[in-house]
């Protein structure tokens, strides 16, 4: 999922972003201090981009019971403009 704010973006500068978050791997005890790898902050095109993953249970209703197992666990990913966190 995208934020209003990141739809906003136009497209060609949009689609560079959602490049950067798809290809981050550059997490580190300030942006990652659980060491899970589902949220972190990045400036890509002179934005400050947040995206964060959230494991909803199969309804997508709740938080998963168990997030590890993809048989009881559904993953959104939502990227926003930092600003709007």
């Amino acid at each position: 999922m995208i934020t209003r704010g990141v739809e906003a973006i136009p497209f060609a500068k949009r689609r560079r972003i959602l490049e950067r978050v798809r290809s981050f791997d550059a997490f580190d005890a300030e942006n990652d201090p659980h060491g899970e790898h589902d949220c972190a902050i990045l400036e890509a095109e002179g934005e400050r981009i947040l995206f964060k993953i959230d494991y909803f249970d199969r309804s997508v209703m709740v938080h998963s019971p168990d997030p590890a197992d993809p048989a009881v666990t559904t993953r959104i990913l939502t990227i926003m403009l930092a600003s709007e966190y």
